[in-house]
């Protein structure tokens, strides 16, 4: 039996526990893989299931150092909560900020989706959008750097 099989019959069964429970998401990790599955989507109507299989992420030393940096950046705009990242106001949209767009403040640079409610992070101050360090339904911690605006 192939990886593939298997992972079809895993998403088959993550998705019937989550119809039994009502559950709208549910994610496993193995040593090898991680397998995540999600109804629905906070852009989308209706029910889709979506599923991702992914190996374990490992850090190259040169992004550690780099989101080191990032963190010490005076123009560091945080997460203020735990969630999924959203760069454009709905699946197929423009973009809300491209790295070198000029920004007010106050002007949405991201969403953050966290338990179902759509949270717009501000500028928090005028300026240039020198780099986005996040990408697009990217799960994100409280505290991490979105975006960096100097």
């Amino acid at each position: 039996m192939s990886k593939l099989e298997i992972d079809k019959k895993a998403i088959r069964e993550l998705a019937e526990i989550m119809n039994e429970t009502g559950l709208g998401e549910i994610e496993i990790e193995t040593n090898e893989h991680r397998l995540r599955v999600s109804i629905g989507s906070p852009y989308a109507p209706g029910h889709m299931v979506q599923a991702t299989v992914a190996a374990p992420a490992v850090a190259a030393p040169s992004a550690v150092s780099e989101a080191a940096d990032a963190s010490t950046h005076p123009g560091a705009v945080t997460s203020p909560m735990v969630g999924t990242a959203y760069l454009s106001p709905e699946p197929g949209a423009a973009l809300f900020i491209q790295p070198g767009d000029m920004v007010t403040a106050g002007q949405t640079l991201l969403i953050v989706e966290a338990m179902k409610t759509m949270n717009a992070i501000a500028a928090p101050k005028a300026g240039k959008v020198i780099e986005i360090l996040v990408a697009d339904q990217q799960p994100i911690e409280y505290g991490q750097v979105l975006v960096i605006v100097e």
